[in-house]
């Protein structure tokens, strides 16, 4: 098991950058791939980007790729998403996940942060 913590989140203007963290509690953070979702208001969760055990296999979602970039510091148990040139439309409440899966992308994930808000006004 492992537990899940997010931070970072806020206020900012359009074409702004933000960086998210998660850290990490419990079992081995190697073991688990992680990713970060999000869920606007009325709207669904979706996958926005996920990173496998190494760090050496990324997976983004087409609406996020070329701005935002997911990483993790094992040694600090921490994943980071780096998120620039944001627009209007990346207003969602910001969940970390983690899974023992091999293969980072969107799927299912076992183990989820409480979620941290970023609202990007035009």
């Amino acid at each position: 098991q492992v537990q899940l913590v997010e931070a970072g989140g806020g206020l900012v203007q359009a074409g702004d950058s933000l960086r998210l963290s998660c850290a990490a509690s419990g079992r081995t953070f190697t073991r688990y791939t992680v990713g970060w979702f999000r869920q606007a208001p009325g709207k669904e969760r979706e996958f926005v980007a996920a990173l496998s055990r190494s760090g050496g296999s990324t997976y983004y979602a087409p609406s996020v790729k070329g701005r935002f970039t997911i990483s993790r510091d094992n040694a600090k148990s921490t994943v980071y998403l780096q998120m620039n040139s944001l627009k209007p439309e990346d207003t969602a409440v910001y969940y970390c996940a983690a899974d023992t899966r091999l293969v980072a992308g969107p799927g299912k994930y076992d183990f989820w942060g409480q979620g941290t808000q970023v609202t990007v006004s035009s």
